[in-house]
């Protein structure tokens, strides 16, 4: 058991911070991917701008784990992503729900270094 809590500390400091995911080139512009960084799932998207986004995979309404499947868009200058299963539209930059205040999408910082996406957790 005190193997377990040690393994479990350790995991959650190495979690902290940038983490190198992909070679930018592989991720599909107007697609979403799925990661698993330092065992969380993570949604990327890049959009037809090449910018690189990152939010939580679980859907806020029903802790499905589907939002690298959602659709992209915009509302106005805003960049979005709707969930594929009940259609709620995020902020991709704040993660702030347009149609249900009570609801919120995690977002995290990501980065293109050498050709690379890098995500903060």
């Amino acid at each position: 058991m005190t193997a377990v809590l040690e393994l479990q500390e350790e995991t959650t400091a190495a979690a902290t911070g940038w983490h190198r995911v992909c070679p930018v080139a592989e991720l599909e512009p107007a697609w979403g991917e799925a990661a698993l960084i330092a065992g969380r799932q993570v949604a990327l998207f890049r959009t037809a701008s090449d910018e690189i986004y990152a939010v939580s995979q679980e859907d806020p309404a029903t802790g499905a784990h589907v939002m690298a499947r959602g659709i992209l868009g915009s509302r106005g200058d805003r960049p979005t992503i709707a969930s594929p299963l009940h259609k709620e539209v995020y902020d991709l930059e704040t993660g702030e729900c347009f149609g249900n205040a009570e609801l919120s999408l995690p977002t995290f910082k990501a980065r293109i270094v050498d050709g690379h996406i890098e995500v903060e957790l």
